[in-house]
């Protein structure tokens, strides 16, 4: 077995705008033992195989006592969200949730968001009106989707900024810690504290619910009695809905602003997306090859020997699988480091794979294809002010903090 010092090179933020030729690096052997102690996975069909092995767990607690480096930032008050779960705890939980979110029981949920995605998509770009230069970030991509999300949940609209807030802070949960002790400690503290107060706020709201419901998310998972399973808990509840706040933003945060930085740097598939907006339904799928919002699945474990690709990974150990390394795998995808728009068979790792691919993928989609398909047709010459930008130091859910676009004018 091989044994590598690059994970640290991968979290390492001088790094962050260009990962990619450390993946190449990588790929040279499937499966490696980082010298800091996770096992790494990064080429297409062996992290396909690890996500649908059910001897592969995503709970943290079956990690081995010497496989655990860094303080646990999980609020200890609180159960596991049920992406941190293996079934039949897992399924369970993903069930209760679907019943209020997609098919069969709430078909529409996300699909009756169409006409009110498209009016939030065209109320934020009417406000980039007089100017001539935006941060697509701020502008944009970060109050887009927590709009969205909010108005998913049965948030009011008021307390839209706190979530704002609460969601930055939740969100370097699942950033490896770095730093001293004393500063990794208190990023754990940042951490629970923020979660504590989100979980106090959603229980208000959800004793609201309970008392009047709405046709709102929150109002369907409060009233909801679970038909022939037990009910989701209140501390089950409050898990799961921050799980869906981070899940429902951030990564689209990132989608959404990844796409459009690749597309102003190609700007002949740009100028094809403004002549043909039906091609952003197979680009998106593109983006979430080329560009993922989620570059890394880290603490996963083994609850048994695994071999695979010729290493045995043993039981308990750390496994970080390496999905946008495996989505540029040139034994899965022809020219992996091309961005080509329409390209066929793309089964990417963009939403996961197995028993945990994200539940949020038909509304990511949505909202995505709905921003990039308006935002290239109503900027009138945009062009990117720097490049690379200036990227946020989550290496996991990785993006640009900034975006600065420079344009000509706007098109109604």
């Amino acid at each position: 077995m091989t044994s590598v010092a690059l994970l640290g090179q991968i979290l390492d933020y001088a790094n962050r705008a260009d990962p990619y030729p450390l993946y190449a690096e990588l790929r040279r052997t499937p499966v490696v033992r980082d010298e800091s102690g996770p096992y790494l996975v990064s080429t297409y069909w062996e992290i396909h195989s690890l996500l649908h092995d059910p001897r592969v767990s995503s709970d943290v607690r079956n990690l081995a006592p010497e496989a655990k480096t860094a303080p646990a930032i999980e609020d200890p008050d609180l159960p596991p969200s049920f992406i941190r779960l293996d079934p039949p705890d897992h399924d369970r939980l993903r069930r209760l949730i679907m019943r209020t979110y997609g098919p069969p029981h709430a078909p529409r949920r996300v699909y009756g968001l169409h006409g009110e995605i498209s009016g939030i998509v065209s109320e934020l770009i009417d406000r980039f009106e007089g100017r001539d230069r935006i941060d697509l970030v701020d502008d944009f991509s970060y109050p887009f989707p927590v709009t969205v999300i909010c108005r998913l949940l049965g948030v009011p609209q008021e307390d839209e900024q706190r979530f704002h807030g609460w969601a930055d802070t939740v969100a370097t949960a699942v950033e490896p810690l770095v730093g001293t002790p004393e500063e990794q400690q208190a990023h754990v503290r940042a951490v629970r504290e923020a979660r504590h107060q989100l979980a106090e706020y959603l229980s208000g709201l959800i004793a609201q619910r309970r008392r009047a419901p709405r046709e709102d998310m929150i109002s369907a998972l409060a009233t909801d009695r679970g038909a022939d399973e037990s009910p989701m808990s209140l501390p089950e509840m409050l898990s799961n809905l921050t799980l869906l706040l981070i899940a429902g933003h951030e990564t689209t945060v990132n989608l959404i602003t990844n796409g459009m930085l690749t597309l102003l740097r190609h700007p002949d598939t740009l100028k094809r997306l403004r002549a043909d907006p039906d091609l952003v339904i197979p680009l998106v799928e593109e983006l979430l090859r080329f560009e993922p919002p989620v570059q890394l699945l880290p603490e996963r474990t083994t609850l048994d020997d695994i071999e695979i690709a010729g290493t045995t990974i043993p039981q308990g150990a750390s496994l970080w699988l390496v999905p946008a390394s495996g989505n540029r795998d040139p034994q899965r995808f022809p020219e992996p480091d091309r961005f080509i728009p329409d390209r066929p068979d793309n089964q990417h790792f963009g939403f996961g794979s197995g028993i945990h691919n994200c539940i949020g993928s038909p509304l990511a989609r949505l909202e995505a294809q709905a921003a990039l398909a308006e935002l290239v047709r109503r900027l009138d010459n945009p062009r990117l002010v720097e490049d690379p930008p200036p990227y946020r130091h989550n290496a996991v859910l990785r993006g640009p903090r900034h975006l600065p676009i420079a344009f000509d004018g706007l098109s109604r």
